[in-house]
């Protein structure tokens, strides 16, 4: 008779010996993600502009593991070299890069301004590009047919369905990240690195501060769960993409919304 008992592979979620880049790591989604690695076993460094906000979330993030912070701006691209470089100062390799820098600008159709859609495309959607180009070799050489390299990036549930706040050059950054995410796949899954997005929805943070504060009940109630996104939600999903039960995903887009965006009436 056959055995019909699945047995989990025991080192299934471990990241031990693995090294990753957290972009926008020191808060938010970020910080949600980096912690997750960390306590998966990976060794992290996280990234964000400001230097004392760093030296903070490394310091919050120790507790959990190896981590490292670099102050950088990741919406210029000689800033995402000098990161990249400083990354493959500890080692020539990288198994994981979570591209989750981002920014939000909300304002009226009228008076949308020029300066709100190169802020935002440039590190919502430029910087990543960026930071695979330099990172590329140091993934490469991480990844193998069985274990390849991955590239996590961090769109948006805006991208998927279309949000009540005018948030326009978010929203548009996002899809094309989603679609720079498929682009990606099709040409690094033969060379052992697999690329997948996140979208969240409502989590709680700085970006997200202003509007939970307003209607964060209204949103959770819209939302089939009932509830907004928590720190395991998105650790979770990250981890899974990073370690070896996610190593057959590529070009994939995971809503991670409560099934907000996934099950919306349109009413």
């Amino acid at each position: 008779m056959a055995d019909n008992h699945f047995t989990t592979h025991p080192g299934l979620f471990d990241l031990s010996g693995k090294y990753a880049l957290v972009t926008g790591g020191t808060k938010g989604i970020g910080m949600m993600i980096a912690r997750g690695l960390l306590r998966a076993g990976a060794r992290v460094v996280i990234s964000s502009r400001n230097a004392d906000t760093c030296a903070e979330a490394q310091r919050l993030l120790s507790e959990f593991g190896d981590v490292q912070a670099i102050p950088a701006d990741l919406s210029r691209y000689d800033e995402c070299q000098r990161l990249a470089e400083l990354v493959k100062v500890h080692s020539e390799r990288l198994d994981i890069l979570v591209n989750n820098a981002g920014a939000m600008w909300r304002e009226p159709l009228e008076t949308f301004p020029a300066e709100a859609w190169d802020a935002v495309v440039d590190l919502n959607l430029k910087s990543p590009f960026w930071l695979v180009q330099a990172l590329l070799p140091a993934l490469r050489s991480a990844g193998t047919a069985d274990d390849p390299a991955r590239i996590i990036n961090i769109g948006s549930i805006a991208a998927i369905h279309v949000a009540e706040s005018p948030n326009y050059s978010y929203a548009s950054s996002k899809a094309a990240l989603h679609q720079l995410t498929r682009v990606l796949a099709r040409e690094l899954g033969p060379q052992h690195v697999t690329v997948n997005a996140v979208a969240p929805g409502p989590f709680p943070s700085q970006m997200m501060a202003s509007t939970l504060d307003a209607v964060g009940d209204k949103i959770a109630a819209k939302a089939p769960l009932r509830r907004l996104g928590r720190d395991d939600d998105m650790a979770g999903t990250a981890v899974f993409l990073a370690s070896r039960a996610g190593s057959y995903l590529t070009g994939t887009i995971i809503p991670v919304d409560g099934g907000i965006a996934t099950t919306a009436s349109g009413t």
